[in-house]
């Protein structure tokens, strides 16, 4: 019947761009064992919570320390509502910083057994599409009674970070609080402000001493950057693609690429992952890590360094990685993304593992990071969700909610999942690519080759943000190698774009 839908849709695609890709992104998350929709025992068991009292949401059990009154503030995507942090920093005499990191209390309201949960461990991430978003929690939860919003009280789990002035962890503590959003802000407007390019947000502007916080949040995720570098973080650069619609018919697709105020919350987020990971494991609890294994194809990242006259060790160095990507983003800032995607292919894809708390896990290479969970984003990601209850438990002294038996089906069902939804991503992102080019069959294009393996080659086109299956090769092209190519053919409803090599 879907099918059937979708085609009468396609008749008239030009008009209905929007309902096609969300009609195509409900089918490919059937297709890929992924939950669409929400029951109606979930719905049942949400209509209950939402006419409970609003003071069930702070966890009873806790003491929370009050930290209101702090300049705390989001920064997000300028449409994200399903907001997990909140973060503010402060100088202290000794010239060190304390950061502080507000995770959203989910475990406050979602509770390990219920429905919402169940379906939460399936999915066990939102999944985000061209078409619409398929939420891990339903939105009233997700976006409203547990999301930090705009001058809203919100229970959180508290990281404090005391970073030295070289942006190494000196000290950190958890705890729970009580916290309250003076400014919801977004990256793009942020890092303008950071930049010198554009004034300072206005809702931002209307928070006395804001600004200021910011920039020294800004100087000290520098830091830290700059610590993970020297420690053999990959200095790893994405482009991500985002459409832009006309009403219902998509126009075209524009970048987003990381900024200064990404990079905030990003280092910030990094740091206190693994004091999470580190905090579960002195307190005896098993939990669950990311590990990016030692890649497979690291000889392949060799012959590519070796192109720019760079010579890398024979054996996976994460060390000497960095410093030939920190070398070649200065040489050739432009190129530097293709560069950056060839190695990210070859690094492959992350797994979660469950660690005992004896155990030494082989750690995350391309963060230069030895304990790594992820504790940040509990609101979207199931992983983090459990952490904490983790944490929580340690705090509260009360059972572990989690065996490690439990913690490893857990895992290995997020490692699934997040495939899955990585292709339904995908698929779906290249139907709204297929729109776009439909009209353009037969055209050339320069492109690099992202994927070379049995099953086929993948070509990226190098100044519009779409991928590709290559048809037809003239030299065996592998990753990393740029082509020039031809467009033969797309289809709309499967997310095919099929070129041609030519000379």
């Amino acid at each position: 019947m879907q099918d059937l839908v979708i085609g009468v849709l396609m008749a008239d695609h030009k008009l209905n761009h929007r309902q096609i890709l969300s009609e195509i992104a409900h089918r490919a998350m059937l297709e890929r064992d992924l939950i669409p929709d929400f029951s109606s025992e979930i719905m049942a068991e949400l209509d209950q919570l939402l006419s409970g009292s609003r003071h069930q949401f702070i966890d009873p059990s806790f003491t929370h320390k009050d930290l209101r009154g702090m300049l705390w503030c989001s920064i997000d995507d300028d449409d994200s509502l399903d907001l997990d942090q909140l973060t503010v920093a402060e100088e202290l005499p000794d010239k060190t910083v304390k950061v502080y990191v507000a995770i959203a209390d989910v475990d406050a309201l979602v509770k390990k057994g219920s429905a919402i949960d169940k379906r939460a461990q399936h999915n066990t991430a939102t999944v985000y599409t061209v078409g619409m978003i398929f939420a891990m929690l339903p939105e009233a939860i997700s976006t409203g009674l547990t999301s930090l919003n705009f001058n809203q009280d919100r229970s959180a789990v508290v990281v404090e970070l005391t970073i030295s002035e070289d942006g190494a962890l000196k000290d950190s503590s958890i705890y729970m609080g009580l916290v309250k959003n003076k400014a919801k802000l977004a990256y793009n407007s942020v890092a303008d402000w950071l930049e010198g390019q554009a004034e300072f947000p206005p809702n931002g502007a209307a928070v006395k001493g804001l600004a200021e916080n910011l920039k020294l949040q800004d100087a000290v995720a520098q830091k830290m950057k700059g610590f993970r570098q020297r420690q053999g973080a990959l200095s790893l650069e994405t482009i991500e693609s985002k459409p832009v619609f006309s009403g219902d018919q998509i126009l075209s697709m524009e970048f987003a690429t990381k900024n200064r105020a990404r990079e905030i919350v990003e280092n910030f987020m990094i740091f206190t992952n693994s004091v999470t990971a580190r905090f579960l494991s002195k307190h005896n609890y098993p939990s669950i890590r990311r590990v990016v294994h030692i890649p497979d194809r690291w000889d392949r990242i060799v012959e590519i360094a070796a192109r720019y006259n760079h010579q890398l060790p024979a054996t996976p160095d994460a060390k000497a990685l960095e410093a030939f990507l920190v070398k070649q983003r200065s040489a050739d800032p432009l190129r530097f993304s293709d560069l950056s995607l060839s190695v990210i292919k070859l690094l492959g894809a992350g797994a979660y593992t469950a660690t005992p708390p004896e155990g030494w896990p082989p750690g995350h290479f391309s963060l230069a990071v030895k304990d790594y969970g992820h504790s940040t984003a509990p609101n979207r990601r199931f992983t983090d969700l459990v952490t904490q209850r983790l944490v929580k438990s340690v705090l509260n002294k009360t059972p572990q909610p989690y065996s490690l038996e439990e913690l490893k089906s857990i895992a290995e069902q997020c490692t699934f999942a997040e495939d899955a939804a990585n292709k339904v991503e995908r698929q779906v992102e290249k139907s709204a690519d297929a729109m776009l080019l439909e009209n353009r069959i037969g055209e050339r294009f320069d492109a690099i080759i992202t994927g070379a393996s049995s099953k086929g080659t993948w070509v990226r086109l190098l100044r519009l943000p779409v991928e590709g299956k290559l048809m037809t090769t003239l030299n065996h092209p592998d990753v990393g190698d740029r082509v020039k190519v031809q467009l033969i053919g797309v289809d709309i409803d499967k997310g095919f774009i099929d070129f041609n090599e030519v000379s």
